[in-house]
């Protein structure tokens, strides 16, 4: 899914007022939240402040940039140039290798998408075979137990669950002038780590995208108001909590509950999803649909009764997931867990971490199916989160603009050599 906005002015804000921005961060066309949060932001960022994007290495465009009219370029290998503040923003995935390589080469502001990076340090050692950086920086950052974590893994050893517990953040924060977080968990895993790093909490901005009626959405789709029709969204691996769905979904066909599960996305945890309910025999109450546009996931989003985000462990992202099923007035189930707890009760219902929790999820959906009353109220419920809590791009990017203004005073840091980063203006 990649968003889409359309380029005005904020509200409260001059056009070219704030200060200048150099932006880093996977793009459109990439599949990834990230580059969705960028095309829906930018167009609001860029019309209160001048915005230069550095594109990702190889990037190609996939001409249809509505949100990045007007916007000029540079190459990913250039370095900042004057005093334009660099957003270089960092999540846990291999799409941001290239913005950690320009964080070690020039530093900047540290948009933290995850408060789990380990997997991106493995990414950069594999790919740059700094196994030797990669024993130094885990031992730095996590003691004598992340240097044995780290001889295992270049042994080629290594559990599910060491990048939680392990998340090595301290290894990019030392690099960092200053971070950008968008959660309050998010943001006491930065004090943890680096607690002299100028810090500024916003909201994450997500777009509610194109969805129609609900009743029109529900008949497009094929699905009968009878249905309790539930949805999950992302890329699908095993920390989404694909298996308490399944499980739950079990449960329900079990009681008689007419449901129907819709399951948007690609990866192979997908595959096992429906080769495990074909087994069980409930193949027919579960769409996977691969992929898809905005307009045709906004109409998923509304269609649905609930939206489904049980993810365990978290690399601590703020879930744009369940932002998104907010945004369409679709309450979501959650885990009770982390970041996922500043999520309202009212609108984000909770369920315990990892496989307990089907019994509570199954229990949540036999409610709603014999409650219409209060799951209409848990929709204007959701609703109003989203847009009181300033996710919308054009708010986000107020107070986006806000905090880098408050940050942008702050000094480049050095490197774990007590040596100036490469282009800082110390």
């Amino acid at each position: 899914m990649t968003g889409r906005s359309a380029r005005v002015a904020g509200p409260g804000l001059s056009r070219g007022s704030g200060p200048a921005i150099l932006w880093a961060s996977p793009l459109p066309p990439t599949r990834s939240g990230v580059a969705d949060y960028a095309a829906e932001l930018l167009p609001f960022l860029s019309a209160c402040a001048p915005v230069t994007l550095v594109t990702p290495p190889d990037w190609r465009s996939a001409g249809d940039e509505a949100w990045a009219a007007g916007i000029p370029r540079v190459g990913c290998d250039q370095a900042p140039d004057g005093d334009a503040i660099s957003l270089l923003h960092l999540g846990n995935n291999p799409y941001h290798r290239w913005v950690a390589t320009r964080l070690r080469r020039f530093g900047g502001t540290v948009v933290l998408h995850d408060s789990v990076v380990h997997h991106l340090l493995v990414e950069e050692a594999a790919a740059e075979d700094a196994w030797d950086r990669f024993d130094a920086e885990l031992t730095g950052a996590e003691g004598a137990a992340g240097g044995a974590l780290a001889a295992a893994r270049r042994s080629g050893f290594h559990g599910r669950l060491d990048p939680f517990l392990f998340p090595a953040l301290g290894v990019y924060l030392r690099l960092a002038n200053a971070v950008v977080v968008h959660s309050r968990d998010a943001a006491s895993c930065v004090r943890r780590a680096a607690p002299r790093t100028p810090l500024e909490l916003v909201p994450l901005a997500v777009a509610a995208l194109p969805s129609g009626q609900r009743t029109e959405a529900r008949r497009h789709l094929g699905m009968s108001e009878r249905e309790v029709v539930l949805a999950h969204f992302g890329f699908l691996t095993p920390a989404k909590g694909l298996q308490t769905i399944l499980v739950a979904l079990l449960a329900l066909a079990e009681l008689g509950v007419p449901i129907k599960l819709l399951v948007v996305g690609e990866g192979r945890e997908g595959e096992l999803l429906e080769e495990e309910a074909r087994r069980a025999g409930v193949a027919d109450r579960v769409r996977l649909t691969g992929w898809v546009e905005p307009d045709e996931l906004g109409r998923i989003l509304v269609a649905a009764d609930l939206g489904l985000v049980p993810r365990y462990p978290t690399a601590g992202e703020t879930s744009a997931a369940a932002l998104r099923f907010m945004a369409v007035g679709t309450p979501v189930v959650v885990s009770g867990h982390r970041q996922f707890l500043e999520l309202p009760p009212a609108a984000a219902f909770r369920i315990a971490p990892g496989r307990a929790g089907a019994a509570e999820l199954v229990r949540i959906v036999v409610h709603a199916a014999g409650n219409p009353e209060s799951l209409s109220a848990a929709r204007v419920a959701a609703r109003r989160a989203w847009e009181g809590g300033g996710h919308s791009p054009a708010d986000a990017a107020r107070r986006f603009l806000a905090a880098i203004e408050r940050l942008s005073g702050a000094r480049p840091p050095r490197t774990l050599e007590g040596r100036p980063i490469e282009g800082s203006r110390d």
